[in-house]
This record gives C-alpha cells, structure tokens and sequence, in this order.
C-alpha cells in the first residue's frame, strides 16, 4: 500500500505523488482510490488501490537502481538496431516497453532510439518516443538520485555525445 505523499511511478505517465486516498461507491459497492497528482503534466489520476499494482503503479526506484540504469546506458553490447524490422514493429515494440512502467525497458527504449540515431535521421514517430523515454527516464531518476532534471537530462546526453555530434554533422 503507499502512503500519502508518497513519490509514485505510473507506466506512461511518470512520476506522481499520491495526494489522497479516497473511497467512492461504485455500482453499489465501495472502492478505494489513489489520488496521484503526475508532476510533470499536472494531470490527477484514480487508481483503484486493490489493482494498483496490477496497472503499473509502483514507488520510484532507489539510488542504487537509479545508478544501475545509468550503467545500462553506457552499455551498448545489446544494442540490436534496426536489422530486419521495420519501422511499424520497432514502435509498438518501443510503445509497449514505454508502457510498461519498467523503467528498466524505458531506458532500453532511450538508448536504442540514441543509437538508431547514430545510423541514420530519427523520424518524426521516432524523435516522439525518444523524447517521451527521455523525460521518463531522466524524471525518475533526478528523484532517485536527488539531481536536478536538467542535469540528469545532460547526463544522458553526454553519454551518447558521440551520437548527437553525428547527428549534426549529417544536418
């Protein structure tokens, strides 16, 4: 159960802070809801308590997780590319794993966008995801690791420099 004011993560939408625990009655019966206030958008959303597990909802990942996930970027030895998938099945692959709420998968997402990048001009539908999976991954991470967004944001950046110099030198 998460307690109020409690720092959340729900798939898709990021970082929110549970505001309240409300009961209403629905068709009779009475149900339990988190009020989740999402940070970067202001957006409230109701989650059932007894399925909030079961849609994603979980606490932001702690320092050691958070560092583990900037380990995983620097990694590209399970960089797959773009090699005999098309556009079509690499973005419902890239959407679910934005779904998923594993910020694990997200950061997958994150660095394989990077590095398609670094082959050839990201498309529109591409640049999108790219930017969603940023703005997940460095949210959740600037609490885990008590940094500035920004300064998470410049982080990752850094560490596919050599993908972003290419990029615009291709420009």
């Amino acid at each position: 159960m998460f307690e109020l004011e409690q720092l959340v993560v729900y798939p898709s939408q990021g970082v929110g802070k549970v505001e309240r625990i409300e009961s209403q009655e629905i068709g009779g019966a009475t149900a339990e809801f988190y009020i989740v206030r999402i940070l970067s958008n202001n957006v409230t959303l109701m989650v059932p308590v007894m399925n909030a597990h079961n849609v994603g909802l979980r606490s932001v990942c702690d320092k050691d997780a958070g560092m583990q996930i900037f380990e995983s970027l620097k990694d590209r030895s399970d960089f797959t590319g773009y090699t005999g998938q098309n556009w079509n099945r690499r973005y419902r692959e890239y959407s679910e794993k934005l779904k998923s709420g594993d910020l694990q998968d997200v950061a997958y997402v994150l660095k394989e966008l990077f590095l398609i990048g670094r082959d050839k001009e990201l498309s529109f539908g591409e640049r999108r995801l790219l930017e969603q999976a940023m703005g997940l991954v460095s949210m959740e991470l600037s609490f885990a690791l008590d940094l500035d967004q920004e300064e998470i944001k410049e982080e990752i950046n850094a560490l596919f420099s050599d993908v972003m110099e290419k990029q615009e030198e291709e420009s």
